[in-house]
């Protein structure tokens, strides 16, 4: 399996896709492409030793900018994200990972790839620790408006995903919205509250924002403008709830005794909302592999990320999606 990396993607490129990218072909089954200036692409390669027959390189000139405008973006027909995509259209990667501008990568995808069929757009799916686990919110940002068919099929994407990465055989779907009654909501929630209660799928009902992390349910659905807000505001609570215990337990001769017996723990909680080990978020519904990474991603992170893509084309994730869609929605 060979998985296109976008090397020069991430706020830090290309120093962390291409430690993460050795990392991974050192620990899973996996050939990886690294995509981008090449005169730059061999000279950071040059200072880390890694095996040539799993790394190579394929030259993309053009750089996209994290906050250039996908219309601009999409013209650049030489840039990393461009040329990943195209590797995969010609079959010579099945997957690609990129921590670059989000909007591009999207905006490339639809043209290049379009959705699977009966798909009408595709969605970001995140994982979240729970209290029991882990929670698959989606769409956390492909979408800022949407209609309650979409969200119907985020959910139905978000079951394909949960039954075969994450094992569960048959996820419980919740409906973000502010209250757990059915009347409770906005005009987007309340209809597709009805298409998720007269579907297949296993609906718990409503869920608010306090039962995000509980565990109460395997899949959130809602739309990527809210579902964005959530995941950026969750990322900025744990990044500072660290500082705090660390502040905290620095004050004095006795907090740091305190702080040092609570190590362990404080290294598996800083562990389970580290979003580096998830890696990256996949792309559903899109007719291809596509994990998308956070653009300040670490080695660590696209490592990850890169096992999540080998996943997702070993467990035929949108063979699987194809099939939920078009049978239980008369397509």
């Amino acid at each position: 399996m060979i998985i296109a990396v976008d090397a020069m993607g991430g706020d830090n490129a290309p120093i962390p896709e291409i430690e993460g990218a050795i990392s991974a072909t050192e620990s899973y089954d996996v050939k990886l492409t690294l995509v981008g200036q090449e005169s730059v692409l061999k000279q950071a390669l040059s200072k880390h030793k890694y095996d040539a027959e799993k790394i190579s390189i394929v030259n993309a000139s053009e750089v996209v900018g994290m906050y250039e405008a996908p219309s601009l973006a999409i013209r650049k027909r030489n840039s990393s994200i461009a040329v990943c995509s195209e590797m995969v259209v010609q079959n010579k990667a099945q997957g690609m990972v990129s921590a670059g501008n989000t909007g591009a990568v999207m905006a490339t995808l639809l043209i290049k790839w379009h959705t699977i069929k009966g798909v009408a757009r595709p969605a970001i799916a995140s994982l979240l620790p729970t209290t029991s686990g882990v929670v698959l919110l989606i769409d956390v940002g492909a979408n800022v408006d949407c209609k309650p068919s979409y969200l119907l099929q985020f959910a139905q994407m978000g079951k394909v995903y949960s039954q075969h990465i994450l094992g569960i055989a048959n996820p419980k779907v919740g409906l973000l919205s502010i209250g757990e009654e059915e009347s409770k909501g906005n005009e987007l929630t309340s209809e597709t509250f009805e298409l998720l209660k007269n579907s297949n799928l296993n609906f718990y009902g409503n869920v608010e924002g306090k039962d995000i992390l509980t565990g109460i349910v395997d899949i959130i659905v809602c739309d990527g403008f809210v579902g964005n807000v959530i995941l950026k505001f969750g990322e900025s609570i744990g990044e500072i709830l660290i500082k705090w215990l660390r502040n905290e337990f620095e004050k004095g001769i006795f907090t740091q005794l305190a702080g040092a017996f609570m190590r362990k723990g404080f290294i598996k909680i800083k562990k389970k909302i580290d979003y580096a080990e998830t890696g990256g978020a996949p792309l559903l519904g899109i007719n291809g592999v596509c994990i998308i990474s956070h653009g300040k991603s670490t080695a660590k992170a696209i490592m990850n990320a890169i096992r999540v893509a080998t996943e997702f084309v070993n467990h035929k994730v949108n063979q699987h999606i194809l099939e939920e869609v078009t049978t239980n929605n008369g397509l």
